[in-house]
């Protein structure tokens, strides 16, 4: 039986780990080929380890292990000419592209009062900057394959919705929307269709972190934020009762967003977030 995206071709940011890694995961194991690419290295706001070479390379394997091709690149979104020569050549290699996650994404956290112009410049730059870059690079491919063709942008539930010391990523994530929209209009006539995904917290290194668990229990030392401490005050933000989502929740949308299930699916905000947004 021939699967839900069987055929085509995948281009993922952020695919070292995380969501990216489960995204590429699940459009494989639907049939899908896959363009990798993740900065695989460090950025200096950021208050958690970033993907590296090593979280790459079992992106690869675990996608070969489906018997599917990958293309894996490394390349940071804020640099358009890396990324467009990633795409280039993932798709010189594999033929076609049809889908694209913007997926590539960074946290970090302070008020607006107190936050540097270093946090708030790498935050627009990978967070909004960066998207648009991954859609810039790709759409020229999208257009060549006369096929129409899938643009999924990865937001947040704090792109429909405000929320204290995390402004800058706020912003950024609620400049997708409008990227989206604006994307969505402007590639329709090629039956290009492009929407965003807006995930409540993904148990990710995003958030699995102590800089994060900081944020979420200042009043603690940081002995006593256990996960058994932490868990309820993160399920306070969703209305159903869970701390987290799991990267293949946000995979499972994207796929039903890239397949041919949605295929007059176009310009919709999708949470997926357990209820946050209506709470």
């Amino acid at each position: 039986m021939a699967g839900r995206v069987e055929g085509k071709v995948a281009f993922i940011t952020g695919a070292a780990r995380g969501q990216g890694r489960s995204h590429a995961l699940r459009l494989a194991q639907e049939g899908a080929d896959i363009i990798a690419v993740d900065i695989q290295g460090q950025i200096g706001s950021v208050p958690y380890g970033m993907g590296t070479e090593e979280d790459m390379a079992e992106t690869v394997r675990q996608v070969e292990a489906l018997d599917r091709r990958i293309v894996a690149k490394k390349a940071d979104v804020r640099d358009y000419g890396a990324l467009k020569a990633a795409v280039d050549e993932g798709v010189a290699e594999l033929g076609r592209l049809d889908i694209v996650s913007a997926n590539a994404g960074i946290f970090s956290f302070g008020t607006m009062e107190e936050l540097s112009d270093e946090y708030w410049d790498d935050m627009i730059a990978v967070n909004l900057t960066g998207v648009w870059h991954t859609a810039k690079a790709a759409i020229p491919h999208l257009k060549a394959g006369g096929r129409g063709g899938a643009i999924i942008l990865t937001s947040s539930d704090a792109g429909l919705f405000a929320m204290a010391n995390i402004g800058h990523y706020v912003s950024a994530k609620h400049g997708v929307v409008g990227l989206m929209r604006t994307l969505a209009l402007e590639l329709a006539p090629d039956f290009i269709r492009v929407n965003s995904l807006h995930p409540t917290t993904v148990n990710t290194d995003m958030i699995q972190n102590a800089a994060c668990y900081e944020l979420f229990a200042p009043d603690l030392p940081p002995e006593e934020r256990t996960l058994d401490v932490l868990k309820p005050r993160f399920q306070s933000i969703n209305a159903l009762p869970i701390p987290w989502v799991d990267p293949v929740d946000i995979s499972n949308a994207l796929l039903w967003l890239a397949s041919d299930e949605a295929r007059y699916v176009t310009g919709v905000t999708l949470p997926v977030d357990a209820g946050a947004l209506v709470k």
